[in-house]
């Protein structure tokens, strides 16, 4: 995880040097650029954020529930799992909103997006890591502990592969053009 973090980082933060000039080619401005993606961050996360506040609901209800009282000390662990990495996930998710706020007009920009983007990699990373533990909980109650185990794995291969590795593997092969 960390290795993908620097690589994001250090990629954002060469494409923020090589685009200091005033101007680019296209006529966009920095500050139009990094306000364009300031905005377009925020609304990324806008798409994450209901998911996740979905999820967080269901996770706090279900400890209120008949079934939840009777459940088995694996299944209130992978429960109280699912809830801190979801709670992690909302406060990683929401905090660029929060960060945008309260340097509103300070000239921080290119540091809310480095730190925006760090944080939303790591959020992803918690939510992804929530809904695995959600879909094993889920499938221990209803289908056994065996079936559980293959959902749970093959949930946890899906976000990898597509929140993560895909992406990676698309940014190297576009770095490797230049």
């Amino acid at each position: 995880m960390g290795v993908a973090l620097d690589a994001v980082h250090g990629r954002y933060s060469t494409i923020m040097a090589a685009e200091d000039h005033d101007t680019r080619p296209d006529g966009e401005s920095r500050d139009d650029r990094l306000a364009r993606n300031v905005s377009e961050l925020l609304q990324e996360l806008r798409v994450a954020q209901t998911g996740v506040q979905f999820l967080f609901g269901f996770l706090l209800s279900v400890a209120f529930t008949e079934h939840y009282a009777r459940a088995s000390g694996f299944e209130q662990t992978v429960h109280l799992i699912a809830v801190v990495f979801t709670t992690a996930a909302v406060a990683l998710l929401t905090a660029p909103a929060a960060w945008h706020r309260l340097l509103f007009r300070q000239g921080e920009r290119p540091r809310l997006l480095r730190s925006a983007n760090r944080l939303t990699i790591i959020g992803l990373a918690c939510l992804a890591t929530a809904i695995t533990a959600t879909v094993l909980l889920l499938f221990k109650v209803v289908a056994g502990p065996a079936i559980a185990t293959v959902f749970a794995v093959l949930t946890a291969a899906m976000f990898g592969a597509l929140w993560f590795a895909s992406p990676l593997r698309v940014r190297s092969a576009g770095s490797n053009k230049s």
